[in-house]
């Protein structure tokens, strides 16, 4: 809208002046309230400045609004006292109408020099000259108005621009923060994820004074995930995911809950003063997440297992932290489950061994550093020779020489024992050839079978391939099998053992007495020899007179009396004294082995005693 020229910067009255209804004079010197002219002159002023500017008004409200500066124009030039400070009233005006160019102005006061005084027919002394000192005063207000309006849309845009750059700080600060909070948090139960745990666990040894803090670190694991993901589906296993995580934030209080990925979660426990402090988080945690989870209507049941690590912060690092955590992780899961386990260095360093044990197993075999000693099994009766036990070793380059307690669980585990199985074997036969070749009294060779070589399909031919390479009597070989292993076996198991023992092989039960002790199944097998385990043996060794080692005593009696009474000769493992065997001598045992009949030996002693 055009402003009221009344409202301008500039007081359009002075004192004693009346504007209220302004008249045009006559040339007469008479004054009456509208003239002709005065339409026409602002009909041209506004044609004139029309497209000079943006004008946000019509035509009609244009010329209604320069019919008032015309009429206010005419007011200066015949004021008196005459008062240049109407010019700048009303150049200023013209600029708060937004006709604001240089153009505009130009064609303003060329309208007004022209056509003003002969549209309006005004005429009077000094009329001209006080015209052009008004029109002057015209120019230099608007000049000044375009000025200050200037000023000001500059401060406008340069507040605009200020409050625009506070805005976009202020969206670009949301913006980071809701990106950040993204990257560093699980999208699906809103706790922290792996990249800010394991920031936050790096700030802990880069803090100050770190050397002298202590921390924890509880790795948790839920028993049985898979199967609630296996049997309502992963939209179920996803809400009980994020519910255990509530619980476990609820539970634990301040201290740091992260999503490390699947059903694994971590809590950092800083500034620990003692393992117990870890011990009592690892508690509530375990309380918490065994609190029932409501998933789509049902109640669901969850446990978890926990692996602790609590240390000081100095002598260790981040990822060594965390790798002893997930270690102790697998020992909790080892051990039941729906339990925490804490980290034992010396248990770890067992660990560790064992595994660098089984990974060079293999590369041990090709080189050749295992080797047999054998163990003397003698008579009872006269104290000959009648055997020995093939007792694998490994001369380990850097840990000497390693007893099979060391190494065979390992290599059952990876499922090496069958390589290392069917190299004793082939040594032993190999070697039991060489004793025949030296003595017509050689013994017979004693090996163990893992449980893996008697149920593979290729050990008759691999024993038959055997005996044959070597030209060696079938009775000269002896083949051992746990107790348990030969009663746990399929019946595949005994025909390959009844095959072996059709060639001549002899079948011994090994350990016997720790197992099932099933003689009436074991009438069925085909066996020549029982084992009797060492542990047996052991009672021997106490007076004959004290309850527990005459026990000892019957047990073994009754095992011998069965045994025989099968036609099956008896072992005794583990004599270590004269007189564990004087008793067993006279409870008619068969044979003997153990430290007092001679420890395990290099195949050249062997070759002596022969």
């Amino acid at each position: 809208m055009i402003p009221d020229p009344d409202a301008m910067p500039y007081p359009l009255a002075t004192p004693g002046y009346e504007t209220t209804a302004p008249a045009v004079p006559d040339a007469g010197g008479g004054r009456h309230p509208q003239s002709p002219g005065l339409a026409i002159f602002a009909r041209a002023w506004a044609k004139a400045v029309t497209g000079t500017s943006y004008l946000p008004v019509t035509p009609a409200q244009l010329e209604e609004f320069l019919e008032g500066l015309t009429i206010r124009l005419v007011e200066a030039l015949y004021a008196e006292p005459f008062s240049l400070r109407r010019g700048y009233q009303i150049g200023a005006a013209l600029v708060g109408a937004h006709i604001a160019s240089a153009e505009g102005l130009g064609r303003t006061i060329e309208v007004i020099e022209l056509h003003l005084l002969r549209d309006l027919g005004l005429a009077g002394d000094n009329l001209r000259d006080r015209m052009a000192r008004l029109l002057g005063c015209v120019a230099i207000g608007y000049t000044r108005a375009l000025r200050d309006r200037t000023l000001d849309e500059q401060e406008s845009i340069r507040r605009a621009a200020m409050v625009a750059r506070e805005h976009a700080e202020q969206a670009l600060r949301e913006s980071e923060a809701r990106f950040r909070h993204q990257a560093t948090h699980d999208p699906l139960t809103d706790l922290p994820n792996r990249a800010l745990f394991t920031e936050r666990l790096e700030a802990v040894f880069d803090r100050d004074g770190a050397s002298g803090r202590r921390l924890g670190v509880c790795f948790v694991d839920l028993d049985g995930f898979k199967m609630v993901n296996d049997t309502l589906g992963h939209h179920a296993g996803d809400l009980l995911l994020t519910s255990v995580a509530a619980k476990l934030r609820r539970g634990v209080g301040e201290h740091l809950v992260a999503r490390m990925g699947g059903d694994e979660f971590v809590i950092l426990v800083e500034d620990t003063t003692c393992t117990d402090d870890v011990l009592k988080v690892a508690d509530a945690a375990l309380a918490a997440i065994s609190e029932p989870s409501i998933v789509d209507g049902q109640e669901l049941h969850v446990s978890a297992s926990i692996g602790i690590v609590e240390r000081p912060v100095a002598g260790t690092t981040p990822s060594e932290v965390m790798r002893a955590a997930d270690i102790t992780l697998h020992w909790a899961k080892s051990s039941g489950k729906s339990r925490w386990e804490l980290f034992d260095p010396e248990r770890n360093e067992r660990e560790v061994t064992r595994y660098a044990l089984s990974s060079a197993m293999p590369a041990a075999l090709e080189r050749g550093e295992f080797c047999l000693d054998y163990q003397p099994l003698v008579s009872l009766c006269d104290g000959r020779l009648l055997g020995v036990e093939a007792l694998v070793r490994w001369r380990h380059p850097k840990l000497g020489v390693l007893g099979p307690d060391k190494f065979i669980g390992l290599a059952e585990e990876t499922g090496l024992i069958v390589r290392l199985g069917s190299w004793v074997l082939a040594e032993a036969c190999r070697q039991a050839r060489h004793w025949i070749d030296l003595s017509p009294k050689a013994p017979f060779v004693s090996v163990n079978l893992a449980v893996r070589q008697v149920r593979g399909p290729g050990l008759v031919n691999e024993v038959t391939s055997l005996l044959r390479e070597h030209d060696l009597p079938p009775g000269r070989l002896q083949l051992e099998i746990t107790e348990s292993a030969m009663m746990n076996g399929a019946d595949e198991s005994v025909d390959i053992l009844r095959s072996l023992a059709d060639l001549g092989v002899r079948i011994a039960i090994d350990d016997f007495g720790t197992g099932y002790s099933n003689l009436s199944y074991l009438r069925t097998l085909p066996v020549c020899e029982l084992k009797v385990a060492g542990s047996f043996v052991e009672g021997l060794r106490a007076p004959a007179a004290e309850p527990a080692s005459l026990t000892d005593e019957r047990i073994l009696a009754t095992l011998v009396s069965l045994a025989h009474t099968l036609n099956l000769t008896v072992t005794a493992e583990g004599v270590e004294t004269a007189a564990q065997a004087d008793r067993l001598r006279a409870i008619g045992c068969d044979a003997a082995q153990g430290w007092h009949f001679g420890s395990p030996m290099p195949p050249t002693h062997v070759d002596a005693l022969l």
